[in-house]
């Protein structure tokens, strides 16, 4: 794994444009759980209870769901890990255009990468979303606000449906952030995916099209992805260890 890690380091020294492409496997270190290991989000819950359309026609599933953000178990008080904090080093380093991230835990901005340099292609659970006017309300002033009453929260402005701010099955991804994602997957000369299993579509395509540009992939991920065959590195680890590690590398490069 060392001369890998040497490898990446190097890459990342002679790389003008670095885009880094993040899933649910770097925020495991943090305890927040991904989504089909064991032990993982759907383990737990129904997958039917996070389509848009039971979310709409379900009073029960919206109460469900309240009581599960009540609980905290979809926005724990996580903690950056050394990966998240590895690449906010990669921002002030200067070789960082931005993040692209399927996750919804808000440990990027957290960690400090600058949010205009954040695409998140699932949305954010620190906000609610009003599916009738589109205001939005801070979660946890409203799972503050709303704790020791039965009913769920609705608009203040219109009375409409609540809905956390991240992209349910059966729901497109927001078109001008996939699209900005895009952008800068296609225009970068290096593309570090971290702990992503690669296989929830559209999302998983933003590094084959980085790819497909001419940018050299790494991938660095806890189990296979379909995308490995391509990968110029392929490291089959944990995402603090490796990044850690890697950051070394590049300071005693620069």
């Amino acid at each position: 794994m060392n001369g890998r890690i040497g490898i990446v380091a190097d890459m990342i020294v002679k790389a003008r444009d670095v885009v880094v492409f993040t899933g649910a496997g770097i925020s495991t270190e943090s305890g927040i759980p991904d989504f089909r290991s064991p032990g993982g989000i759907w383990t737990k819950f129904d997958p039917e209870d996070f389509t848009i359309d039971r979310f709409l026609s379900s009073p029960e599933t919206r109460q469900k769901q309240w009581r599960i953000l009540l609980e905290g178990g979809l926005i724990a008080d996580a903690e950056p890990n050394r990966a998240h904090l590895a690449v906010v080093e990669l921002e002030k380093m200067g070789k960082l255009t931005c993040v692209i991230t399927q996750n919804v835990d808000n440990l990027h901005q957290k960690a400090g990468n600058s949010p205009e340099k954040i695409y998140e292609l699932h949305g954010n659970m620190r906000w609610l979303k009003c599916m009738d006017c589109d205001l939005r309300y801070p979660m946890e002033k409203m799972v503050d606000r709303y704790r020791s009453v039965d009913d769920i929260p609705e608009c203040e402005h219109c009375r409409g449906i609540l809905k956390p701010d991240v992209v349910f099955f059966g729901e497109l991804l927001p078109a001008t952030i996939l699209k900005q994602a895009t952008f800068h997957a296609t225009r970068c000369d290096l593309c570090i995916v971290i702990g992503s299993s690669l296989i929830v579509y559209p999302a998983a395509s933003i590094p084959t099209y980085a790819k497909n540009s001419g940018a050299k992939l790494v991938i660095i991920n806890n189990t296979p992805t379909p995308c490995d065959s391509t990968a110029d590195v392929l490291i089959h680890h944990s995402a603090g260890e490796v990044m850690e590690k890697i950051l070394e590398e590049v300071k005693r490069k620069l």
